[in-house]
């Protein structure tokens, strides 16, 4: 007697009613996932810089990845509660199928957990590379930022250390940030820009980002530093180039 080929133990697997109800819970998980992948870029707002775009991009591209391997964990877990659930007193007789003895099932799941590996790892790679080559722009504007209880102050070194409570920048040039801290550790976030570095009392941390949208947007705390850590706010005025260089002088700039 022949041994059934690949192909007849494939359909015969495919009829199987559990091998059908997680496919049929999995593809109905799946798109709803899918779906939901599109609603958290939604709700941060319109990017206000390319990086804040970036962010956005990868974490729908992310959740898209994601989707279906989530999908499959949850219909078998949910397919296991409705129909394989034990019922009565007594302690079940026996187990189920050990996943690590299913060979076909086991090199499945390396394969395409390796894929999603080598994607993410792909990506991150080239965002890293996007975000040091707008830091390295020969036309960056400097702009210190020192975080202290409450308060954020920023100074513009290449503009005679003008300083100022709320930060100014023009849009569509590069600004590299020169992040320091007074006394404990604060996180400098521009929420709408998509930037968040920590500010570190004796250290200088550093980050850069190209505002290309005018407006005025939110600059927060996002780590706990004491009593009035929530009111640690400012904002961020992005102007065009000529009202930039009016600021500077209405402030004592060289402008």
């Amino acid at each position: 007697m022949t041994a059934p080929t690949f192909g007849a133990r494939a359909r015969a697997w495919s009829r199987r009613a559990e091998v059908r109800g997680v496919f049929l819970i999995w593809v109905v998980l799946t798109a709803l996932l899918c779906l939901f992948s599109f609603v958290p870029a939604r709700l941060m707002g319109a990017p206000a810089s390319p990086t804040k775009q970036a962010v956005e991009t990868t974490m729908t591209l992310f959740t898209l990845a994601a989707s279906p391997v989530a999908a499959f964990v949850w219909a078998i877990a949910i397919y296991s509660l409705v129909r394989w659930r034990h019922r009565g007193k007594q302690a079940p007789t026996e187990d189920g199928p050990a996943i690590r003895t299913n060979t076909p099932a086991s090199a499945l799941w390396v394969v395409v957990s390796s894929v999603l590996c080598l994607f993410l790892l792909v990506w991150g790679f080239v965002e890293v590379q996007a975000v040091a080559t707008s830091a390295s722009a020969s036309d960056a504007m400097v702009v210190d930022v020192t975080g202290q209880q409450w308060v954020w102050t920023f100074s513009y070194p290449q503009e005679g250390n003008l300083e100022s409570d709320q930060l100014y920048l023009p849009v569509n040039r590069p600004v590299i940030f020169h992040v320091t801290s007074k006394d404990v550790i604060h996180s400098f976030w521009v929420v709408q820009m998509g930037i968040k570095v920590d500010a570190n009392p004796g250290e200088t941390t550093q980050t850069s980002v190209t505002p290309d949208r005018l407006g005025r947007f939110d600059i927060r705390c996002a780590e706990l530093c004491g009593l009035l850590h929530a009111d640690m706010e400012t904002s961020v005025h992005v102007v065009s180039p000529t009202d930039f260089r009016s600021w500077l002088r209405s402030n004592g700039g060289p402008g």
